[in-house]
Order: structure tokens, then C-alpha cells, then sequence
């Protein structure tokens, strides 16, 4: 199953984090959450087991 662990608005930052967390080896997947007028959020997810060891990186790096 997957977890969503972060959320963010724009592809090209969500494509960043995904990237960030690839390299650290972690499976990622981005999908959109929701699209109002010119704002796009979208979720950052990765499988549920490996949830508390991503967002961890992500707070590491800044997110």
C-alpha cells in the first residue's frame, strides 16, 4: 500500500522531491491530489513501510 508523505503545489517541486527520494533509494510515486484555477497539489507517495524512513529524509533535506 501506498502513503502519502508530503504534498506540495507544482509538478517541477514534486518531480524534485520524488528525484531526492530516488536517490536515497526509496520507491516514489507522484499523483495529483487537486487542481483549483492555477494551483496544482499534488501527493508524494512511497510504500507504506518505508513512510517513517522517507519523510525523515525529506525533513533532512529541508521539506
Amino acid at each position: 500500500m501506498w502513503t502519502a508523505i508530503h504534498m506540495i503545489e507544482g509538478i517541477e517541486a514534486a518531480n524534485d522531491i520524488k528525484d531526492k527520494l530516488t536517490q536515497e533509494g526509496f520507491l516514489v510515486k507522484v499523483q495529483l491530489f487537486s487542481k483549483e484555477g492555477d494551483n496544482t497539489i499534488y501527493e508524494i507517495l512511497v510504500p507504506e513501510f518505508e513512510a517513517s524512513d522517507a519523510h525523515s529524509v525529506l525533513i533532512d533535506i529541508g521539506y
